[in-house]
């Protein structure tokens, strides 16, 4: 069983709340626009990271990480992006290689906007954790826990950590 962590669009932003999160996981994956590759470097200081690099990430960001992280956890496929879309709007970038080769859980961020929606006709879970970070005009800073066991996702939880003003 691994208990994940699932941000995105940080910004270059990182504080205390996010950490508290990502010490209770076994591993945090990072949906792009990491902004500063300092953030990165705190997180993979705590847990083990997997990320992709977002539209706003920088060459340095970019250098460390992928466009797009297809792996496989506690038996779950798991495709991770930055600009993806959502069921029955994926990105043009990945729409016909979604539709041939669909993974079990299907990742997200750039929109700001949280959303969790099972594909029907792709059999899939899309998942986008909406903004952690303090740029942006998302009004609430959220991230998505949850526990990936025996092929199975389970404990979904959305956290929501402030209202911005």
């Amino acid at each position: 069983m691994k208990k994940i962590v699932l941000l995105s669009d940080t910004h270059s932003f990182i504080d205390a709340q996010i950490l508290k999160y990502v010490r209770q996981a076994d591993e945090v994956w990072h949906a792009g626009d990491i902004g500063a590759i300092t953030v990165a470097d705190t997180l993979q200081k705590e847990k083990p990271l997997r990320a992709v690099y977002g539209n706003i990430d920088d060459k340095t960001v970019r250098a460390e990480y992928p466009l797009d992280a297809k792996f496989t956890c506690e038996g779950v496929s798991v495709w991770m992006t930055h600009i993806g879309g959502y069921p029955n709007k994926y990105n043009q970038r990945i729409r016909e290689e979604i539709r041939e080769n669909p993974p079990k859980l299907f990742i997200c961020g750039h929109s700001h906007i949280l959303k969790v929606q099972f594909d029907q006709k792709l059999n899939l879970l899309h998942m986008n954790p909406g903004a952690v970070g303090k740029h942006g005009f998302h009004k609430v800073r959220t991230l998505l826990r949850f526990e990936i066991d025996a092929g199975e996702i389970k404990n979904l939880e959305v956290v929501e950590l402030e209202t911005r003003k």
